[in-house]
């Protein structure tokens, strides 16, 4: 579908931005400042949004679109790891066209696991963008979706991946962002913000909505929240003894952030990875050219049919590297997972945690039930669960069930797409209903 172009910049916009900008954040410093205008890049219509979900199966689960939705990039100051001034960019959703420009609620939405440092959100023909607009903006929601460190306009060395307390702040500074960017355009947002994102996004979500309502509170109002497939327990993903899907991608990716973050998880790079990874693994993630596919048909990762997630841990990883990890408490791994558990926590607003049972990368097991638990177990009876499972089987399962054959081309496939095709249509499905309960 290609969609037409538009680029906006006025004077009035300019001075809007110009005052927005001098105000600074609540807490005294230009965190969430705008460094550029934002860009109106094009509008998608309700009929292009209607037609684009028909045609992907999405229109069923989002239902017909109300409202055209503006495309917004952003470009916004906020902080490191170690607290040092750097940028971020990222995109916002407005409602436009029959919908009113008022009295908007405002979701704040993490992205998934991305390798590919150029990609944008600010992008329409992006999907998952795209599944945005349709889920939401359509609806009649302000989107904000941050980039995160590391990635398209922002200038950071590398990406903290899984590094809760940086994605916490490259969110929340995506808030203060569409505020102002907000003010700049003329649109009028309610105050209420819903929290949301989904695998990586599920955790950074979290890490936000812990972050705001322990420190933030007389800023952003947390209306409701919905983190979707996240790894809230790192450390007790690090004791399993089977692979996840995708280990060869999500788990180098995670060893080499902390290295840069904390500096001790490993001595030298040889100590965790194996040769030919150990030279140059540091560097590639994420990726300015390769995706995911390319990954490993370039051979830089091992994969592709008939390599288990188990084969491909241990191509890359020393084993004494890994066994250290799973069964020694005091292991530096180990530790810092601990660190970015999204565990031990009280969330005031309502919040849902979504998951799919058969998911093979995120498994609820291990994450979004031992989370429900954690809560459960102070007495919160604000945080709720969904299994999607029901739904993903019904959509996409053979006659109405998961493929049990591990040799079987179905099998690949439906575990292949689960986590990150079929399964969040369904989640953001429940954390709209959700929202809508609250705005």
């Amino acid at each position: 579908m290609k969609l037409p172009m538009k680029r906006t910049t006025s004077l009035a916009v300019l001075s809007a931005l110009l005052l927005a900008a001098c105000g600074g954040s609540d807490d005294g410093d230009d965190r969430g400042n705008l460094l550029e205008t934002p860009q109106l890049l094009t509008t998608l219509t309700a009929t292009q949004i209607n037609a684009g979900a028909s045609a992907s199966g999405l229109q069923a689960i989002a239902g017909p679109a109300r409202c055209d939705v503006q495309v917004v990039a952003l470009n916004y100051s906020t902080v490191g790891v170690n607290a040092e001034k750097t940028n971020a960019s990222g995109v916002m959703l407005v409602p436009a066209g029959s919908c009113p420009n008022s009295n908007l609620p405002l979701v704040a939405y993490a992205k998934g696991t991305d390798v590919q440092k150029p990609r944008t959100l600010a992008n329409p023909t992006d999907g998952e963008t795209f599944l945005l607009a349709a889920m939401y903006a359509a609806q009649g929601y302000a989107v904000v979706a941050t980039d995160y460190l590391g990635f398209a306009k922002s200038t950071y060395a590398y990406h903290p991946y899984l590094h809760a307390d940086s994605e916490a702040t490259s969110v929340i500074d995506s808030i203060r962002a569409a505020r102002k960017a907000a003010a700049a355009r003329n649109v009028n947002l309610s105050g209420k913000v819903m929290l949301t994102g989904y695998s990586q996004g599920g955790h950074s979500s979290a890490a936000a909505h812990r972050a705001i309502e322990r420190d933030l509170s007389n800023e952003i109002g947390v209306a409701a929240a919905a983190h979707l497939a996240g790894p809230y327990n790192l450390s007790g993903s690090f004791k399993l003894t089977e692979a996840i899907a995708g280990y060869q991608f999500f788990v180098p990716y995670l060893v080499t952030s902390w290295q840069k973050v904390y500096g001790n998880i490993y001595s030298n790079v040889n100590q965790a990875f194996k040769a030919p990874y150990a030279g140059y693994v540091e560097n590639l993630l994420p990726n300015a050219t390769l995706n995911y596919t390319t990954l490993v048909t370039s051979g830089l990762l091992p994969g592709g049919p008939g390599v288990t997630p188990n084969q491909a841990r241990d191509a890359v990883f020393q084993p004494a590297f890994i066994s250290d990890s799973q069964t020694n408490p005091n292991n530096a791994l180990f530790l810092a997972a601990k660190r970015n558990d999204l565990l031990g926590w009280n969330p005031r607003a309502r919040t849902l945690l979504c998951g799919g049972a058969g998911d093979p990368t995120v498994p609820p097991a291990v994450h979004r039930d031992v989370a429900q638990a954690d809560f459960a177990s102070r007495g919160l009876t604000n945080v709720t669960s969904v299994d999607v499972d029901p739904q993903v089987q019904a959509a996409f399962g053979i006659g109405g069930r998961a493929p049990t054959d591990p040799a079987s081309a179905a099998f690949a496939t439906y575990y292949g797409n689960y986590h990150g095709t079929y399964e969040p249509p369904f989640c953001h499905a429940a954390a709209r209903a959700l929202f809508d309960a609250f705005k």
